[in-house]
């Protein structure tokens, strides 16, 4: 699909459907085709849906879609897009991995929807290509795959290889392909069918702006959060963050407790072990590795940290989600097996 064409013959594009999908990327990626093809008045795109075996999958909101067929019925396709959503760290079909490694070697445009990179960086399908996927999958995925160009955009396009953040970003990565084979003017006229006010660029935010997700406004306590989500692993003194804004430690004190509740150091706490918990159920990172990275200096203090926060401890965090079968499912223990 990247690239433009001046080919009429309808392109052919395959949606291969992973249990626990997310619908809402789904839909606005394959509305985006069917809404090209209205637009235009042509059969611009040819879409089909396909699982493993043909049987019907249910989304992460509980819809189950039935597909045009398995994988072993899908006619010739120009690009193949694998569609996934939660839990997809646990996820494995061989029938799948062959399929997306044979559309490889026959030529297809490989992309995915929301944690579908997942897939295919596992392949090793985006090794040395520019990819993305969704911000809450990001800090594992970057973790695991340190062979892809992880980058937290919206969307990437990157030569055959194409990859979204998920949710409505789906509806800007399928329009920018869109305007890149027939036309800005098109991609315009389905972004207004949509009443999607504008086609986002992949540079867009993929997350809301700090001041809207926090319904605060104060420029140097922004700034303070800002330098914290960015020193994780390697957490800043009081001193420091309050320096970086111009405060002194008792202004910045103030601050925390006046718009967020919260002392400093409790919220600055609250970033690390949020990113903990991401890493511990999308990663294989040991349970030490997982304390090191969101700055804790020992395994213990993170357990013990960990369990107050959110009443379990990170071994208890690690288990295999319902809704799985059990063959495709690696051991639950394997995770955290050097902690």
């Amino acid at each position: 699909m990247p690239g433009n064409t001046d080919n009429e013959q309808a392109y052919r594009i395959g949606f291969v459907l992973i249990p626990k999908f997310s619908m809402i990327a789904f839909s606005g990626a394959i509305e985006s085709l069917r809404l090209a093809n209205r637009t235009s008045g042509q059969e611009l795109y040819r879409y089909s849906v396909f699982s493993p075996g043909g049987a019907a999958v249910r989304a992460s909101n509980g819809v189950e879609v039935t597909p045009d067929g398995g994988l072993d019925e899908t006619l010739p396709l120009d690009s193949v897009i694998v569609c996934s959503g939660t839990d997809v760290q646990q996820y494995r079909n061989k029938g799948v991995d062959s399929y997306l490694r044979r559309m490889v070697r026959k030529g297809a445009d490989i992309g995915a929807i929301c944690t579908g990179s997942y897939i295919l960086a596992r392949l090793g399908l985006l090794d040395g290509y520019r990819c993305t996927i969704h911000w809450e999958n990001l800090a594992g995925f970057i973790e695991e795959f340190p062979r892809a160009e992880i980058a937290n955009e919206l969307f990437e396009i990157d030569r055959n290889r194409f990859t979204c953040s998920g949710g409505t970003a789906a509806i800007d990565l399928m329009l920018n392909l869109i305007g890149r084979r027939h036309g800005h003017a098109l991609a315009a006229a389905i972004a207004d069918q949509c009443m999607h006010d504008r086609i986002r660029d992949r540079h867009d935010r993929q997350r809301m702006s700090l001041p809207a997700r926090l319904g605060v406004r104060h420029p140097k306590l922004l700034a303070v959060i800002e330098a914290m989500e960015q020193h994780l692993e390697e957490p800043l003194t009081r001193t420091d963050l309050a320096q970086s804004a111009g405060l002194s430690t008792r202004q910045l004190e103030r601050l925390f407790r006046k718009y967020l509740a919260r002392s400093p150091a409790r919220y600055y706490l609250e970033l690390r072990l949020d990113r903990a918990r991401l890493l511990l159920v999308q990663t294989n990172m040991s349970i030490i590795d997982v304390a090191l990275a969101c700055g804790f200096v020992s395994a213990s203090h993170f357990s013990k940290c960990y369990r107050d926060f959110f009443g379990r401890t990170p071994r208890k965090e690690r288990g295999v989600p319902a809704g799985f079968d059990s063959a495709e499912v690696p051991p639950p223990a394997a995770a955290g097996a050097k902690s």
